[in-house]
């Protein structure tokens, strides 16, 4: 292993990061539930209810050793593998991923792990290999066995000098790599990934990205740090900044500026892809649908807003471009009473009732803390005195909602045919919360 990461010699100019991803975590889950290697068992998790076209959420490591990749849909895994179908529980993968963060945190201060996603996490272990008398490897190590005995989950390791390089450790480098660690600093990533394809590969540079600097002839790391920079910010911006750092193996963000960042503007969203192409008035219901709980979701952060966004998608049946749109109420508001019937209003004139609808979402942007006044004028009053009434109503729902469950009580759109609500109250990120 490299010197750095073996000897563990971080000084206040050496810092050194793991980031470390929890293997297959769904499926590795799954698997330590029914008492089965995840090494060894083929398993999938994906909606047996759901057509054959649905996305396989996580697929087993000995599912990849066959060739089946990762959020693949369910027909397109060959016939002749056996596997278990295991229809998806995303609140026990939360209670893992919150037990997996207390191992963390038995050894790891707060502020020093930074959780990506819920199945990756990236911890400063600067100032803990003096502490702990460890190299960064033996600290990987050590993390990786104390996550495997405790919760049963196997996992991989990126070891880098900064967050970029820790990242690519992982993605790219620990995957080959007998102990599934990898380790990355400046020289190291040029002398092995400068010339490394394909470019997406790479944190931040997805397709659309990669399409783009192909284009121009650049389909290596190597070739973006030698590009003109004039041709780079002129293509890509400010983004062309941090492209350029990052093809050095460069990367100026620390935990600390993590833990200090604070957004600029607030913002909440939902979106839905439906399970089937819905008619006009059936989009409409879901619309409906969203917006109300999203201003519940206001009233329970106590925020309000007068700018809202609304989308909606056609079904790939037909060639029609989707809606974008920008909904504006009288006022800073959180009520349903003024917000539904604004969003309706701009759905009827903007969607083209016969066109099957697929996709739908809600956007309430630039949130503010609501200091509960209105403001009023002489011709007014009536509309303040409905809205008091109207916010009366959305607290005592949502405390409902809170404590007795969220179909505690419904709306009787919520009860037709095409509503969503119900189901969705037992899901989590659209899929089935296993509750």
């Amino acid at each position: 292993m490299e010197a750095f990461a073996e000897s563990g010699n971080a000084g206040e100019q050496d810092p050194v990061y793991l980031c470390i991803d929890l293997k297959s975590f769904y499926a590795s889950v799954e698997c330590v539930e029914r008492g089965l290697d995840p090494m060894t068992t083929n398993l999938v998790v994906a909606d047996p209810e759901r057509s054959r076209g649905t996305l396989c959420l996580a697929v087993s490591p000995s599912m990849k050793k066959l060739g089946v990749k990762n959020r693949c849909r369910v027909y397109e895994i060959p016939d002749g593998i056996d596997y278990i179908m295991a229809p998806p529980r995303m609140k026990m993968y939360i209670d893992y991923a919150a037990r997996i963060y207390e191992v963390y945190l038995r050894y790891i201060s707060e502020e020093d792990i930074h959780v990506y996603s819920v199945d990756e996490s990236f911890i400063d272990i600067t100032r803990y290999l003096n502490l702990y008398h460890m190299t960064a490897r033996e600290m990987a190590v050590f993390l990786m066995d104390q996550i495997t005995r405790q919760v049963g989950v196997r996992s991989t390791c990126g070891i880098g000098t900064n967050l970029y390089l820790t990242k690519v450790a992982l993605d790219i480098t620990a995957k080959h790599a007998p102990d599934f660690i990898g380790f990355l600093d400046e020289n190291l990533y040029r002398q092995t990934l400068w010339d490394h394809q394909p470019l997406t590969d790479f944190w931040m540079i997805a397709g659309g990205k990669a399409a783009h600097l192909a284009r121009l002839g650049i389909t290596t790391q190597r070739e973006i740090a030698m590009a003109d920079p004039e041709v780079m910010y002129r293509e890509f911006g400010i983004d062309a900044e941090l492209m350029i750092d990052h093809a050095w193996g460069r990367e100026s963000t620390t935990m600390e500026d993590i833990k200090r960042y604070r957004p600029k503007s607030r913002c909440l969203s939902s979106f839905q892809i439906l399970l089937k192409d819905y008619d006009y008035e059936g989009g409409e219901l879901i619309l409906k649908e969203m917006t109300d709980l999203m201003c519940l979701d206001m009233v329970r952060k106590h925020v309000v807003t007068d700018t809202f966004g609304m989308y909606v998608g056609y079904s790939h049946t037909v060639l029609w471009p989707s809606v974008h749109a920008t909904v504006k109420v009288p006022r800073r508001t959180n009520a349903d009473l003024l917000v539904i019937p604004a969003v309706t209003e701009k759905y009827h004139q903007l969607v083209v009732p016969g066109l099957p609808i697929r996709h739908i979402g809600i956007t309430a942007g630039g949130l503010s803390d609501d200091n509960g006044s209105y403001q009023m004028d002489l011709f007014s009053e009536t509309l303040s005195e409905r809205l008091e009434k109207n916010k009366k109503i959305q607290q005592a729902v949502l405390d409902i909602k809170i404590k007795y469950g969220k179909d505690a009580i419904l709306k009787a759109m919520n009860y037709q045919e095409d509503g969503m609500t119900i189901k969705r109250n037992h899901q989590i990120g659209g899929h089935k919360s296993g509750e």
